[in-house]
């Protein structure tokens, strides 16, 4: 910006002149005029300053500090909110120099003084070198909200980015034995539901319905011949479908971003039960994550009342009548009963995520 630029910048600037002498405030307002000040507003009653100031944005207060009813160390004080909130910078205006005058103007809030009588150059260095420093304040507002904004722009980008890498992958991992993948949809959703009726934070129930999309993403390490056996495992394919979880985790790591470490958590422990008697550690009770004990339940309760190739669908009374028995046991007994508490919202989940391979043969 070139000097001239900036003096009509400068020139632009609102301004308050505040002082209880007429004389005082026509002499400040002749001086600004002639150097081509557009926006002066003038009062000389001090209780006036509070209104004006949260009427319009000042860019400069010049103020005097000795008046009737009200001094200008008082009216600073009326501006506390203003002053701590935006930079609006106060020059006092005082035919007073002795130091506690100007050691209580300054911690009021003024940034420069002003001696009565006025010499019209200190007056128009002393406003210009104040409104220079406030504008250089404001570029630098503005220049780091933009840059807030652009972070705040690229950071979301790369979260929606994580966001849907994950779900890929849980897809990827679920397509193994699920042919629409929907099971990975209504399953995350439950666990999402869950986390809000649980009390989770904000933040954590939102990575919540992305991170459990990853649940099962270990089966991709379980062979073919194991995964879609129609029949019921042998002993030994028991064994190595049991090490999809700590597959899962090795595929998903220990990055340290909050929502990796809640897919790896699901993965992990999510086989584990209340009792003790899970797999792959044999955790029990609060030793189990609670986003894995989210995930258990509506893992079991979406594959029970979900067509498999292997299997028809549960009813879900008899599906709720498992999660019932299994209460203490597989379940953790406060998961139960939200769960059963929000049956509504999690039949809706169900109905909106619901397989659709009958409309699909009809196109």
């Amino acid at each position: 910006m070139t000097n001239n630029d900036q003096f009509g910048s400068l020139c632009q600037a609102k301004i308050l002149i505040v002082d209880d002498n007429p004389a005082n405030v026509a002499l400040l307002e002749a001086i600004l005029e002639e150097e081509e000040f557009e926006n002066l507003t003038s009062t000389t009653d001090p209780f006036e300053v509070l209104p004006l100031c949260t009427e319009h944005r000042f860019n400069l207060i010049l103020l005097d500090i000795r008046m009737p009813g009200l001094d200008g160390l008082e009216v600073m004080q009326q501006l506390q909110p203003i002053l701590e909130r935006e930079f609006l910078p106060i020059i006092v205006l005082t035919a007073q120099t002795d130091d506690e005058t100007r050691q209580k103007a300054l911690s009021a809030g003024a940034k420069d003084f002003l001696t009565k009588p006025f010499e019209d150059w200190e007056v128009l260095l002393r406003i210009r070198n104040t409104l220079q420093a406030r504008l250089f304040y404001t570029r630098q507002v503005v220049r780091g909200d933009l840059l807030e904004e652009e972070v705040r722009k690229r950071t979301q980008e790369i979260r929606e980015t994580q966001f849907e890498i994950v779900q890929r992958l849980g897809v990827a991992g679920e397509l193994r034995d699920n042919e629409t993948g929907l099971h990975v949809q209504r399953m995350s959703h439950m666990c999402h539901l869950l986390a809000e009726k649980y009390g989770l934070g904000q933040e954590d129930c939102e990575l919540i319905l992305y991170a459990s999309t990853m649940h099962d993403v270990g089966k991709i390490g379980i062979p073919d011949s194991i995964l879609l056996k129609p029949g019921k495992l042998t002993d030994s394919e028991f064994v190595v479908m049991k090490q999809h979880p700590r597959i899962g985790a090795q595929i998903i790591g220990n990055n340290r971003s909050r929502l990796i470490q809640l897919a790896r958590d699901m993965a992990l422990y999510h086989h584990e039960k209340w009792d003790g008697s899970g797999y792959p550690h044999g955790l029990a009770g609060e030793q189990i994550p609670v986003v894995a004990r989210l995930a258990a339940i509506s893992d079991v309760f979406d594959a029970l009342t979900s067509e498999r190739p292997y299997k028809k669908a549960w009813p879900v009374d008899e599906a709720l009548a498992l999660l019932q028995r299994e209460t203490g046991k597989h379940f953790d007994p406060r998961v139960v009963d939200l769960f059963i508490e929000n049956l509504e919202e999690i039949l809706a989940i169900r109905e909106r995520f619901k397989e659709q391979i009958e409309t699909d043969e009809l196109r």
